[in-house]
């Protein structure tokens, strides 16, 4: 497949970009500021775009089948996080049906298992208070896509509460709308097991416009 990541050289990004390779798929890696094509993998193809810019979105998607996006504000712009979402889906708006977007999102939004719903983003446990912010501005991007009205074909991930670098073991569970917690109550995924399982989502689609969720 031909693949376009947008936050190539961020923590998410650069490690769907090198699963991508791994599996054989074209990449086209997206960085706002041309002086990090350094850090991007040597085997991606460099491009320079802005997520907010539709137009952009619309020249980056021409020829591909999958455009994900592992953007993430710095602190202070979170607000950019559903302005992003909207963009994508404004300047995929006249791409090819089979064009499929991608989105890697938060945890805040998935419920808690056995509080009678109560959101992760509500629970300390999972959310701190120094995490609120992006967990917020992760809730309203997943509230702009899954309410909007579009033909664009996307799938949401959420990750588990503790998303970090970490080690590919290329194992994890799927989840819908509900945290996924091991019998310690402890909820994680690496940055590195997210992209085998957005890979996978990628080359055999299960999730239409939808929202699932991975974790240990």
């Amino acid at each position: 497949m031909r693949i376009t990541v947008f936050g190539a050289a961020g923590n998410a990004g650069s490690r769907v970009v090198t699963e991508a390779l791994a599996r054989g798929h074209e990449v086209t890696a997206v960085v706002r500021d041309p002086s990090r094509y350094s850090e991007l993998h040597p085997d991606a193809t460099p491009r320079t775009g802005d997520a907010q810019n539709p137009s952009h979105i619309a020249d980056l998607s021409t020829d591909q089948d999958v455009i994900v996006n592992a953007t993430r504000p710095s602190p202070g712009r979170e607000h950019e996080h559903p302005a992003i979402t909207r963009a994508l889906l404004s300047g995929l708006a006249d791409a090819p049906a089979a064009v499929r977007l991608i989105v890697i999102g938060g945890a805040g939004s998935l419920t808690v298992p056995g509080t009678e719903g109560r959101l992760a983003i509500d629970d300390p446990r999972y959310v701190p208070a120094a995490w609120r912010h992006i967990a917020e501005a992760s809730n309203a991007q997943y509230k702009a896509l899954h309410t909007a009205d579009t033909r664009v074909a996307w799938t949401y991930i959420s990750p588990s509460a503790l998303f970090e670098p970490g080690t590919r073991t290329g194992e994890y569970r799927l989840g819908e709308d509900e945290l996924l917690v091991d019998a310690g109550g402890n909820s994680s995924i690496s940055m590195e097991d997210l992209a085998v399982a957005l890979l996978d989502e990628a080359e055999s689609p299960t999730h239409h416009r939808t929202r699932f969720t991975v974790g240990y």
